[in-house]
């Protein structure tokens, strides 16, 4: 049987493009989901990807999910860290609910997750960790400083998270999408878009299998080589 995946926020947009590829590879995949049930059970009923509801930002919440899945689906050897949302608007006038709520659900939702299930992963000599972060993390972006500021800590957590792994067979690396087509974007006006898509140089925006697709590659096997990397998928928007 084949290893098993946990894919928090995994049921909508790109967390269910990441749940749909590592299925594809032969994964048994659990996906986390925040409130969203009745788009939760639609992603369950096409994929067949069982489904299970907790807040990524309780930590409480998070050692009982990961309890769950274990007992349902098996141990734990691959989690992508890809549950996250967005408050934004100016710093000048961002409230305090705004600003810690992200800081939550994007960045600490990454401690509670990991600390559930590194244990087991370096008990048995093996684990992938995925953290999705975001191209506002790498480059920044006016309007979304709560959550470019969550998205830059997840690539420092990152990297000292894979040093302190890496002689246990566990790997820890970030993708950085830039934009996508999801629901995020899906309002943004026509005109703005197209100003989006003259930046970026290879002339589109991204698709949520081409994420799908980099994450099933840093969870193999064969990937144990790479540890501590950030792979940036953004069209040549921004290069670090």
């Amino acid at each position: 049987m084949g290893r098993v995946a946990l894919v928090t926020g995994g049921s909508r947009g790109i967390g269910a493009a990441i749940s749909t590829a590592l299925k594809g590879e032969g994964y048994r995949v659990a996906a986390n989901y925040a409130g969203n049930d009745e788009a939760a059970r639609a992603f369950s009923a096409e994929t067949g990807i069982p489904v299970f509801r907790w807040d990524v930002a309780d930590h409480a919440a998070c050692a009982a999910g990961v309890a769950q899945v274990e007992e349902q689906v098996g141990p734990v050897e691959v989690l992508v860290n890809n549950a996250g949302i967005t408050r934004d608007g100016f710093l000048h006038r961002m409230s305090e609910e705004n600003w810690n709520r992200v800081i939550d659900v994007d960045l600490n939702s990454c401690f509670h997750m990991s600390r559930a299930i590194l244990a087991g992963m370096r008990g048995r000599g093996f684990g992938r960790i995925v953290n999705i972060g975001s191209i506002n993390g790498q480059a920044g972006m006016m309007g979304v400083v709560n959550y470019a500021a969550a998205k830059a800590g997840m690539l420092g957590f990152t990297k000292a998270l894979a040093l302190e792994n890496a002689a246990k067979g566990v790997t820890v690396n970030a993708v950085c999408p830039g934009y996508v087509r999801t629901d995020l974007i899906a309002h943004v006006p026509d005109k703005t878009m197209a100003g989006i898509v003259s930046g970026i140089p290879v002339g589109r925006i991204g698709e949520p299998e081409e994420i799908g697709r980099c994450v099933a590659f840093l969870a193999a096997d064969e990937a144990g080589f790479i540890t501590g990397a950030t792979l940036s998928i953004n069209g040549g928007a921004y290069m670090a």
